[in-house]
């Protein structure tokens, strides 16, 4: 692996030893060419996995418009933004439909902005006198990297030596509502919390904290702001993580996933009493709303607004508890704590460190990240089918033993995963709206749907993907399901001329893409996870990549009914045959053929038109509608 030393950087950062080049739904290949599975997915902020088609050309369809007008004018995706946010996240506040939203860049900028939204509001409408307006956090924390933000945290690597921070915070014990109660007083204007606490290791408060946190809180006239930075847009299995206690908060603070992993883009939702306070002169952001991160934004609401990557995230993260529950069991984990597809867990110290751990499995081709000592956080894209989650865990497990067998002298034995992406066989995603509850054993582990069961379903962008050829452009305002494939991949004002690499790199290649693919280079899903239509792997062509990410994402319409599994024509390797301990991923993953390169043929001209115009309607067929303690701690949701 490449030398990441960087000596112009300063050293704010300790990566693990990994250069990544390109990245592909849930895989990243570095500068070697070696290939991983992205099982950090950028802490939250790529939830739909790296360049979803929808989201590059929502992206690639505005660039060629505007990008930034600054708020001292208005643009014309910036209301279309506010508008997409109320309806899908304002329902889930005290704002409902009434709700305002002002758009930001950064989760850090959106927590600041909740912060002065709520002491304005203490001061002018709840009469707290002025600069004696008090919020409560909770220790654990982690809302940014601000001066003010840090202040609140007691992490000491956060916190020490960027003092004197800002008044008027308390702390208390998360998850510990009696302490909460305790701290709120008649200058109390606002108790902000996560959810889920993500830095601190995926921490789940128990279960009837956050409905007393309510109850106390709405019975106070207290301000409830929910950190939903990490935790929101479909992480835990629902839109929001408040949804699992059926909580509504009265502001909700949003960011990472909003952007699509393309650009950062962030938000404060909810109650117009509160956000209404915030006059011209007030508040700001340069950046904030710009045309360019409201198209993502809108893109990636859309992909929301349809439930199915909830759903797929609340069944995804059954076979994860699962799985992690067993290795908690058989004493590689000391602990395991699972909401949704979201998961921190605990290594014996005598095993080593969280950082050794993500060594061992970046070894083995799989990406993650340790967050304080022992932990670690486990959050895949939310699109990953069940072959991938299965293999990482597998190579978690060994990556586990060989710690141990260090420990103990010896060596970890080889063979230990199963080297076939063949051997799952197909079930049924939840309905919309599935909650992340309790369930028996035998059905945590149930498998996911296969690949070819999620692509039954044309989406729009499988459609943009066959539209690719006629080469047109989308016409001004065109959302993310109406843009062809082309366009999402093309720098040009036209896409006539130009190949599919061209389209990728422009001129010169775009670091972030396998060297000859394209979001519209992609294989169908049935091709991802088996090559062949009869579900045997195939050989792909020297020069193709292995990826097996299926660029198909969850169908806007009814989940499939589940077809006869693919013929198993690669039987499960023998320890003889399978991988060694430090088998590369693209080893252990069967390559598949790369489909054709298509050259855009230009359309003929109609009326004298410019071909590259595109319709003047800008529409498109098949758009989408507008903690406990012990072994492990599971939420039991009250509501999905």
């Amino acid at each position: 692996m490449a030398d990441t030393t960087h000596g112009a950087l300063a050293p704010t950062y300790h990566p693990l030893p990994i250069t990544i080049a390109r990245a592909h739904g849930t895989h990243v290949w570095d500068t070697d060419g070696n290939e991983f599975l992205d099982f950090l997915s950028g802490y939250s902020a790529l939830n739909f996995g790296h360049l979803h088609q929808g989201l590059i050309a929502a992206a690639m369809s505005q660039l060629r418009q505007v990008t930034l007008t600054s708020r001292a004018f208005d643009h014309d995706r910036l209301e279309e933004f506010a508008q997409r946010l109320v309806e899908v996240v304002g329902p889930l506040t005290t704002g409902g439909e009434d709700s305002l939203v002002v758009p930001m860049n950064t989760g850090a900028e959106a927590v600041e902005t909740a912060i002065k939204a709520v002491r304005k509001w203490g001061y002018d409408v709840r009469g707290v006198p002025e600069d004696q307006a008090t919020i409560v956090v909770a220790d654990g924390n982690f809302h940014g990297r601000t001066t003010t933000l840090v202040g609140l945290s007691d992490d000491p690597a956060s916190r020490d030596g960027f003092g004197p921070f800002a008044p008027g915070f308390r702390r208390v014990p998360f998850g510990d509502l009696a302490a909460l109660a305790d701290a709120v007083d008649d200058t109390t204007v606002a108790v902000l919390l996560e959810p889920v606490q993500g830095e601190a290791g995926v921490v789940v408060p128990p279960d009837d904290y956050w409905p007393g946190v309510r109850e106390l809180t709405a019975r106070r006239d207290i301000a409830l702001v929910a950190d939903e930075v990490q935790s929101g847009l479909g992480r835990t299995g629902t839109t929001l993580a408040c949804e699992l206690w059926d909580v509504r908060p009265d502001l909700v603070c949003l960011g990472k996933a909003l952007g699509g992993g393309i650009v950062p883009v962030s938000a404060v939702v909810g109650r117009p009493e509160i956000l209404g306070v915030l006059t011209p002169g007030t508040h700001g952001s340069t950046f904030g709303g710009n045309p360019l991160a409201c198209a993502v934004g809108i893109a990636a609401l859309d992909l929301l607004s349809t439930g199915q990557y909830q759903a797929r995230a609340a069944a995804s993260g059954r076979v994860l508890r699962a799985r992690l529950d067993a290795l908690v069991e058989r004493g590689l984990l000391t602990e395991a704590r699972t909401v949704g597809l979201w998961a921190g867990i605990d290594l014996d110290p005598a095993l080593g460190t969280g950082r050794e751990l993500c060594e061992a499995l970046l070894e083995r081709g799989v990406l993650a990240k340790d967050t304080h000592g022992t932990t670690i956080r486990l959050s895949p894209p939310l699109s990953i089918v069940q072959p991938e989650l299965e293999m990482a865990l597998d190579i978690l497990e060994e990556s586990l033993l060989a710690l141990r067998e260090e420990q103990q002298g010896g060596a970890a034995a080889p063979g230990v995963v199963a080297a076939s992406l063949d051997d799952a066989q197909p079930q049924d995603t939840p309905a919309d709206g599935a909650s992340v509850e309790e369930v028996p054993t035998e059905e945590a582990s149930a498998e996911l749907p296969a690949a070819d069961e999620v692509s039954a379903t044309e989406t729009p962008a499988d459609e943009a993907a066959d539209e690719a050829t006629a080469g047109e452009v989308p016409a001004t305002g065109a959302s993310a399901d109406e843009a062809t494939t082309d366009e999402a991949t093309t720098g040009e004002a036209t896409t006539d001329e130009a190949t599919t690499d061209e389209a990728t790199a422009g001129e010169a290649g775009t670091p972030g893409m396998p060297a000859d693919a394209s979001p519209s280079d992609t294989a169908s899903s049935n091709e991802a996870t088996a090559g062949a239509p009869d579900g045997s792997a195939q050989e792909a062509p020297a020069d193709a990549p292995s990826a097996t990410e299926p660029t198909t994402e969850p169908s806007s319409g009814p989940t499939p009914e589940p077809g006869p599994a693919p013929a198993d024509d690669t039987a499960t390797p023998s320890a003889a045959s399978a991988p060694s301990a430090k088998t590369p991923l693209a080893k252990r993953l069967p390559r598949r053929p790369r489909p054709s390169r298509r050259k855009a043929a230009p359309a003929p001209a109609e009326d004298g038109k410019d071909p590259a115009a595109g319709d003047a309607t800008g529409t498109a067929e098949g758009s989408a509608p507008a903690g406990g303690t012990g072994g492990r701690s599971e939420l039991s949701p009250t509501a999905g």
